[in-house]
């Protein structure tokens, strides 16, 4: 169940330095074949707020989130939803590493002009099955990021660029790292909040949310890299060698790593004293249905509640990822065919124009119903405006949340939202515009040919073989 309204969404809308328009792409979807849609409301904490460099207009934030598959055969819907976002967050299998497919997905991203942000999975996996050491685990760490942005560097701009740098870097905290199917991740942002916490001198608990922001943003310097910490001083080097000889343990092996499999093993060797106190020490609460689980449940409950993946990777993606207002300076120019100062492109001034990425189809309770994504550049235009060239009106304007879709009356620019009835003009991608002498917006270039293929469908209902019909012409639209 969400925790918010439709009514809250649209009133979020407005801020548009506070929409963050995402996608999620990966070398494989686990479930989904089909991209999903979601609209999330989101607000960061006052202290989290000092870590935002561009625009920001309150701490509630709205996440429009795209999840793509990420088969090879499906990579025609990754660039219809990265053409309406202007972030990525890139999932790489902590296991197996960067593959072709990750490649090609990075690729299409930096192409038009995507700002991508990475989240290294299935930790779980390297712990339980490989049972890597702290060390190999931070050099697996290490190479995953270091291929990234090889292949960042070899597709994208230089820092001199519309974009700036767009590198990956754990230290400014654009890496998360984590498990999906267990529900927990971290960035070193939440370990350099816990030691800045634990490390504070007296009178540092009542610093402002500027002054914690650059000793978190200090700290998260010193726990990735060739850093390194004396457990008996307390302090850091950055020489691997201590005052008496001995080899120092690496920091992000020592305080993030250390602890997390200092966890995996109480509870998986049932070590249950040991376990208890864990838990008490980082001051992890749980519920008393919890406290009776053993082995994998029990861990997934504790790691979940220490470190639980949405707070980690909603705060990468507020942070990080730029707002509509943000990326549309850099990202105009690839959008729209025209040139910048013509009456459809310019300012905030009505007519608006919009860009339909991709056709698909939601259920009601009464048939299937065909509608669109697409994004809206310029200023709010009123349901009844909208034409296209055979001045008809659609259906409706619809807000998509995971499998359910709400009915809103109208959507302000910069904003992802669904048009009932398209299909009967548009038969896969286009432009919607009040303008007649507009451009269009360009043509997506697809990084492989039209997959194809054949699949036998049958009705749910038996006695409604007509929506059946319509279901199966959908596909043909993508």
């Amino acid at each position: 169940m969400v925790n918010f309204t439709v009514d809250q969404i649209r009133a979020i809308m407005d801020k548009k330095s506070n929409i963050r328009n995402m996608s999620v792409i990966a070398h494989r979807a686990l479930h989904h074949i089909k991209s999903t849609a979601i609209s999330m409301f989101y607000e960061l904490q006052e202290n989290d707020m000092a870590f935002i460099k561009q625009c920001k207009d309150g701490s509630g934030f709205l996440i429009n989130l795209i999840d793509s598959p990420g088969h090879v055969d499906f990579s025609s819907e990754v660039t219809a939803a990265l053409r309406v976002t202007d972030g990525a967050l890139v999932v790489v299998d902590c296991v197996s590493g960067v593959c072709v497919q990750t490649e090609t997905v990075l690729r299409q991203a930096i192409a038009e002009r995507i700002k991508p942000v990475l989240m290294m999975n299935k930790m779980d996996r390297a712990l339980l099955e490989l049972q890597l050491e702290p060390e190999e685990l931070f050099r697996t760490f290490q190479r995953i990021v270091e291929n990234v942005n090889v292949i960042i560097s070899t597709y994208g701009e230089d820092e001199s660029g519309p974009m700036g740098n767009i590198m990956i870097d754990p230290i400014i905290g654009t890496v998360g790292f984590g498990s999906g199917l267990h529900g927990w991740a971290f960035t070193l942002k939440q370990f350099a909040e816990m030691y800045v916490t634990k490390f504070a001198a007296k009178g540092d608990a009542q610093l402002g949310a500027d002054e914690r922001c650059k000793k978190v943003e200090d700290m998260m310097k010193k726990l990735w890299g060739e850093r390194f910490f004396d457990p008996s001083t307390g302090k850091f080097s950055k020489s691997q060698n201590g005052p008496d000889g001995k080899k120092l343990p690496r920091t992000f092996s020592q305080l993030i790593l250390d602890p997390i499999f200092k966890v995996f093993d109480a509870i998986m060797n049932f070590k249950k004293e040991e376990t208890a106190k864990l838990v008490e020490k980082l001051e992890i609460k749980l519920d008393s249905e919890d406290k009776d689980k053993e082995g994998k449940p029990l861990l997934k409950a504790v790691m979940r509640r220490w470190l639980p993946a949405g707070e980690a990777l909603l705060q990468m993606i507020t942070i990080h990822l730029p707002s509509p207002v943000t990326a549309q300076r850099y990202r105009c120019e690839l959008l729209y065919e025209g040139p910048g100062d013509d009456e459809a492109a310019y300012g905030w001034c009505p007519p608006r124009i919009r860009g339909v990425s991709t056709p698909l189809v939601v259920s009601s309770q009464d048939a299937s119903q065909p509608a669109s994504k697409c994004a809206s550049w310029d200023q709010t235009l009123p349901l009844a405006r909208r034409r296209t060239s055979t001045s008809n009106p659609f259906r409706g304007t619809i807000l998509m949340m995971g499998r359910y879709v709400e009915p809103i009356e109208d959507v302000p620019c910069g904003n992802i939202v669904g048009l009932v009835g398209v299909d009967q003009y548009l038969v896969k991608t286009g432009t919607i515009t009040t303008y007649e002498q507009a451009h269009n917006m360009r043509v997506m270039k697809f990084s492989v040919s039209p997959r194809g293929g054949g699949v036998a469908v049958e009705a749910k209902k038996p006695s409604r073989p007509a929506q059946a019909g319509g279901g199966a012409e959908a596909p043909g639209q993508i």
